[in-house]
């Protein structure tokens, strides 16, 4: 199993507990019934940001694979890109 370095793995998580506390934040604005302008903007920088994590995912799971094991970096960027193709 190819992992991350440790401290890819620290950054990602902070990332993620600070993608749950916007979405936190965003569900107590539904809740407040707060403008629909504001939870809409809100829920855009929650998908942005969300969108920058995968993106430093990405690059640490395909530098660690090619680090580990380099016979295996061509068919991590292969999924990589087939992964991206599933964007919107």
């Amino acid at each position: 199993m190819i992992r991350i370095s440790p401290e890819a793995e620290q950054r990602l998580i902070r990332r993620l507990r600070r993608l749950q506390g916007q979405a936190r934040g965003v569900e107590r604005m539904i809740q407040e019934g707060r403008d629909c302008q504001e939870v809409l903007e809100q829920l855009a920088a929650l998908r942005a940001a969300a969108h920058q994590a995968f993106l430093f995912a990405a690059r640490a799971y395909v530098q660690a694979c090619a680090r580990e094991d380099p016979a295996r970096s061509a068919e991590a960027v292969r999924v990589l890109l087939a992964t991206l193709q599933r964007l919107p």
